[in-house]
């Protein structure tokens, strides 16, 4: 929270200088714990987008958004840190003086924001969401622009993340997965993903060749969990077969053991069993 000494240029430099120790600090406790460089720093916006795929953008106008769902830049500044915290004494004039005006009451003018689900990311205003977060505000007035993506922006903390945004966005458009199935099908490792759309492609393959008919990407992907998918997962589920993977994980790996282990393509309860006896063995 902001202290008022009475005196608003010395309470202005006070809090750009706890800022700044604040950061150095933190800077500090991650070295000391190991954690990985990109920690720290803000989501840089256009990896972000590329990452899950932009489909359109819709100006909301002005809104109240919270200072912790901005979480990135458009610039990739290095100024501030993921938290807004001033980085070097760079930016310490015009700092202050945001500073001081908001301790007067003086009017601040509204930052602009990239919204894409609940995450924001600053197209101007880095000073002001840093001022705002010194002085103990949970909020800031926004001109928000809606950015609509292909993959959403769930389970996005850090820069690592996008990797696993990524390939699940490529994995779609090879498998174009809709409603319920595109929330359904999940994997930790994002190299899996393109493990499983190779096998969803051999999947196909074999299905339009034993049918004589030619299957766009969007019907073979529907074919796939519903004829494929759902059944082996629910055979799994009986089976106790899940364990401490997602269910597309199970998945992936009872399909590679059922055909290293009885060449088969087949999906039935003997083979079910077969791959659980033989990976005990």
């Amino acid at each position: 929270m902001k202290r008022d000494t009475g005196f608003p240029v010395a309470d202005a430099e006070n809090d750009f200088l706890r800022a700044r120790r604040r950061q150095v600090m933190s800077r500090l406790a991650a070295w000391l714990r190991r954690e990985p460089d990109d920690v720290n720093i803000m989501l840089p916006f256009h990896e972000v987008v590329d990452a899950l795929g932009m489909l359109s953008e819709k100006r909301l106008g002005l809104q109240s958004i919270r200072l912790d769902s901005i979480v990135g830049s458009v610039d990739r500044t290095r100024d501030f840190d993921r938290r807004f915290r001033p980085t070097s004494g760079r930016v310490r004039e015009r700092w202050q003086r945001l500073a001081l005006a908001a301790r007067r009451g003086e009017n601040v003018p509204p930052i602009e924001v990239y919204r894409i689900g609940e995450l924001h990311f600053i197209i101007d205003g880095h000073h002001r969401v840093s001022v705002a977060h010194a002085l103990g505000l949970t909020v800031i007035d926004a001109y928000v622009t809606q950015v609509i993506t292909r993959v959403n922006s769930s389970g996005i903390r850090y820069r690592g993340d996008l990797i696993v945004k990524d390939y699940r966005r490529l994995f779609l458009d090879r498998v174009p997965l809709s409603g319920e199935a595109r929330a359904a099908v999940v994997l930790s490792d994002p190299w899996d993903y393109a493990e499983l759309g190779e096998h969803v492609e051999a999947w196909g393959f074999r299905l339009m060749q034993d049918t004589g008919q030619f299957l766009d990407r969007a019907e073979l992907a529907r074919r796939w969990y519903a004829d494929e998918y759902q059944p082996v997962v629910a055979m799994l589920r009986q089976a106790d077969m899940i364990g401490n993977r997602t269910e597309t994980e199970a998945y992936m790996w009872v399909a590679a053991e059922r055909y290293r282990l009885i060449r088969t393509h087949r999906w039935d309860a003997e083979v079910i069993n077969a791959v659980r006896e033989r990976s005990r063995d």
